[in-house]
């Protein structure tokens, strides 16, 4: 196998991994990116069929290039996606490697720098940045035992409702991802149980402004540490079929049954946490707390925004809450299929020394490591809300890029 030096090396070929890339090219520092597949791989093969970016495509992008052929207000398709940064790749001449998996990464002993090795050879670089984001592990939580009855996967591999088998579907996880598969799979005929944590509930428009551009003028993107507790709620907000703002007083219209957290399973019965009414209710909560502070905003700042009191009309409250499901027979209920949508985690094994805690999480400020010449983008809070955004992103390289420069105009005096 062949050994090669080069000063940086960026793990990860998507969106973090091509920013960084261009903020190091900048910055005049001699790199190669690593990809494991293809550029943008998760989105072409690690997302459904029909996903759309939950941000308009004005907002969900790097500056210096706009999405080919799309409206302002439109979404961008996964496809639409995946090319975008296979053309931003090539727009700033990315210096990346596909088809190569990095397996690890160890400090020098008696040297400055690091040996990483890869399904193409072994790299001798001073600094490593990882960025291959935060949707490295899809999470499934032991509840319902391999084989016990019903198909089992994760949003990350479902594609469409055909691929499941037939009979009722239970959607676990009431963030984007499940939100959507749910209503996609109630649309194509199936009878769907959505099973509703905690979450935040923006208006996907409001006062003909998306919530995008809210959170950017209350100042919500820059938040640099999410509020106590919430550092894992998710964020319930759809881009589908046009974009709409996530109402599940409108899913249970449509159909769906709507239970509380899934708890635990015994002898073919789930059972469901009496929490449904407290989770809508916080939803809501959160829902019309950005209202008022977008009112006050346009009051505060005389800006001729059409009122829309419309908005805060949120009708009766689901069957699901004043009849709540707490246990489901999935046989007898005709459940064919789990959809896990419980979100992901971080897999960094391939990564030894000190930039990790026992847990296997980045110990980083800001992507700036422990580990002293390693870096981490594209994590989710890892400078502000806005992180792990296609455009937070693209902020944070600029961030880490600096530093490294820093760094290395240290080491070569």
């Amino acid at each position: 196998m062949s050994s090669q030096e080069v000063e940086a090396l960026v793990v990860g070929g998507g969106q973090a991994g091509l920013a960084m890339s261009e903020h190091l090219g900048e910055a005049g520092v001699p790199h190669l990116v690593l990809e494991r597949k293809r550029i943008a791989e998760r989105w072409r093969s690690e997302r459904w069929d029909s996903l759309v970016a939950n941000g308009p495509a004005w907002h969900d992008r790097f500056p210096g290039l706009e999405f080919p052929g799309l409206a302002p207000d439109a979404f961008a398709s996964k496809d639409q996606v995946a090319d975008y940064f296979e053309a931003y790749a090539e727009k700033i001449a990315a210096p990346v490697r596909t088809g190569v998996e990095v397996t690890s990464v160890r400090r020098h002993e008696g040297r400055p720098g690091f040996r990483v090795e890869t399904s193409d050879g072994t790299y001798d670089t001073r600094f490593v940045i990882a960025a291959t984001g935060p949707f490295q592990r899809p999470v499934i939580p032991p509840i319902v035992p391999a084989g016990a009855g019903p198909t089992q996967l994760h949003s990350s591999a479902y594609r469409n409702p055909a691929q499941l088998p037939e009979g009722a579907v239970l959607v676990v996880g009431a963030g984007s991802s499940g939100v959507q598969i749910a209503e996609e799979l109630r649309r194509a005929g199936r009878r769907v149980y959505l099973s509703v944590g905690p979450h935040d509930r923006p208006p996907r428009r409001y006062r003909e402004r998306d919530f995008c551009w809210w959170l950017g003028v209350l100042g919500k993107w820059d938040a640099d540490t999410p509020p106590s507790g919430a550092e894992h709620v998710t964020i319930a907000v759809s881009g589908a079929r046009g974009g709409h703002t996530v109402d599940f007083r409108a899913l249970a219209g449509l159909g769906i049954d709507l239970v509380g957290m899934t708890g635990s399973y015994e002898d073919g019965v789930l059972r469901f946490a009496p929490d449904l009414g407290t989770n809508i209710a916080n939803g809501d909560a959160n829902y019309l707390a950005l209202l008022d502070e977008a009112d006050a905003y346009v009051a505060r700042n005389g800006l001729d925004l059409p009122e829309e009191p419309e908005a805060r009309v949120l009708g009766p409250d689901p069957a699901g809450v004043t009849d709540p499901i707490l246990e489901l027979d999935l046989a007898a209920a005709g459940v064919g299929a789990i959809v896990w949508a419980t979100g992901f985690a971080v897999d960094y094994s391939w990564l030894h020394g000190d930039a990790l805690d026992e847990h296997g999480k980045p110990r980083h400020r800001r992507g700036v490591s422990a580990e002293p010449g390693v870096y981490f983008l594209g994590l989710p809070w890892q400078a502000r809300r806005g992180s792990s955004f296609i455009w937070g992103v693209w902020h944070d390289a600029r961030f880490v890029a600096d530093h490294l420069a820093t760094q290395r105009g240290y080491l070569s005096r």
